[in-house]
């Protein structure tokens, strides 16, 4: 029986984002699949090198420990089932524990973000992403050709939030795209004393302050 996922932070990311598996996209993303499988499977045993997100992936999982575990990463991604054996072998031998894994060999697998309760979805599709904001689920796009991050921190986690359109929602932004300055200032004057409503990252941020 799998462990239950309640009361943790439920992290569900894309393979591209966790791993460096850029040639192998190249490959995906020219219409061969077929080709695509055979190369995942001939690399079965070659561990996948760290990709964008790994050091932070690796971070949060470093919150669990045998009294709690408070943190679940879950590969959410459009690869197939050959390709999911690799990127679990590639996290054992970079010493992070993985456990679930959804494969939808192509199709958007921003569906299943739901079921997982995820309360954060990275990938490297500006599709999924955009889907799973539309459906109501925070999500960030990883860009692959980024810089790794550095190791100057190796044990702190260190989260930046925006407020509008990000932790609160877009209202006054809109009024001031479609109104001008003016009717945003009175637009924020009448409403000085109303909390501003949720924006789309608000459930990651009360998910990391349990």
């Amino acid at each position: 029986m799998a462990a239950s996922l309640d009361n943790k932070l439920v992290v569900a990311i894309s393979s591209r984002a966790l791993f460096n598996f850029e040639e192998e996209n190249r490959i995906f993303e020219s219409g061969d699949p077929q080709a695509y499988m055979k190369l995942q499977l001939e690399r079965l045993d070659l561990p996948a090198r760290p990709g964008i997100a790994f050091s932070l992936i690796k971070k949060l999982l470093a919150f669990n420990d045998t009294a709690a575990q408070r943190v679940e990463v879950v590969i959410l991604s459009r690869n197939d089932p050959v390709s999911g054996m690799r990127i679990f072998r590639s996290g054992h031998a970079n010493q992070i524990k993985l456990e679930r894994g959804v494969f939808t060999q192509g199709r958007s697998p921003f569906r299943y973000l739901r079921p997982l309760r995820a309360h954060l979805f990275l990938s490297a599709n500006a599709d999924d992403v955009r889907e799973a904001l539309a459906a109501g689920f925070p999500a960030a796009r990883v860009l692959t050709e980024s810089v790794l991050a550095g190791s100057n921190y190796p044990d702190e986690v260190r989260i930046a939030f925006d407020g509008d359109a990000v932790l609160f929602s877009d209202e006054a932004e809109r009024v001031f795209q479609t109104q001008g300055l003016d009717a945003f200032q009175q637009h924020e004057s009448s409403k000085a004393a109303q909390p501003l409503p949720e924006g789309p990252f608000k459930p990651l941020l009360s998910a990391l302050h349990r």
